[in-house]
């Protein structure tokens, strides 16, 4: 009885010119989806952030929308590449896209960290700053696209396309469901209040959260460390 043939698990897969080393690092970009992807479970575990839930599920829509998309337009890739699947439009850029373009839109228009005793949040001019990185980075890995030739300029141009634009879409949809008061509804039922989903990082930052707390419980631990001290010293 014959064996099965086998495949190969292909999600990491990277074809490239081994002596070339801007291929090399072309490579290693192909991975940003896969780290982006670790980045938000990462930070929807560790922070219960609904902003972040809300991004990350746009960020899904947006690759399903490119998998339908990829089966309806049947595009060839270059014909150097031997990769699984169609090329249009690229998948890369679609996600790059939408990632970069989304937390622009987050850090320019919705977010809005107050000062606190212990933090003062970041300026205009540094989430601006914060915005074009994201931007140029997702530039970056469709460059990389084009240099290790998984896809045609034309490829990555739709995705970027369709990635900006549904990205523009999701944001409206949340934004809506903010002023509505949805979002806190949704916030309010019970399955949320049970994960401690909370809603705090458009009025403050990220690392802020429970910083300020920290800080208050530290000193009350420092104030019972003297008071021990001097206790003991008393008694001898």
């Amino acid at each position: 009885m014959d064996e099965p043939p086998l495949t190969s698990l292909s999600v990491t897969h990277i074809s490239y010119d081994a002596s070339d080393p801007v291929a090399y690092l072309c490579a290693w970009l192909a991975l940003a989806p896969q780290i982006l992807c670790v980045v938000y479970t990462t930070l929807i575990w560790s922070s219960r952030e609904i902003e972040v839930f809300l991004m990350f599920a746009g960020q899904m829509g947006c690759e399903g929308l490119n998998f339908l998309l990829k089966r309806m337009i049947r595009g060839e890739r270059p014909p150097r590449i031997k990769a699984k699947g169609y090329g249009m439009p690229s998948s890369h850029a679609q996600f790059l896209a939408f990632f970069s373009v989304y937390l622009s839109l987050f850090l320019l228009f919705r977010h809005s960290p107050h000062p606190s005793n212990t933090h003062t949040p970041t300026t205009v001019n540094e989430r601006l700053l914060l915005a074009a990185w994201s931007c140029i980075f997702a530039a970056t890995v469709c460059a990389s696209r084009v240099y290790l030739q998984y896809h045609t300029v034309n490829q990555v141009l739709v995705g970027c396309f369709v990635g900006a634009l549904t990205a523009i879409a999701w944001f409206g949809v949340t934004t809506i469901a903010r002023r509505y008061g949805w979002i806190q509804w949704a916030l309010e039922s019970r399955e949320m209040m049970l994960l401690r989903v909370r809603d705090l990082v458009v009025e403050e930052d990220l690392a802020e959260s429970g910083w300020e707390r920290w800080k208050n419980v530290s000193q009350r631990r420092h104030l019972d460390l003297i008071n021990r001290t001097s206790a003991k010293t008393k008694q001898r």
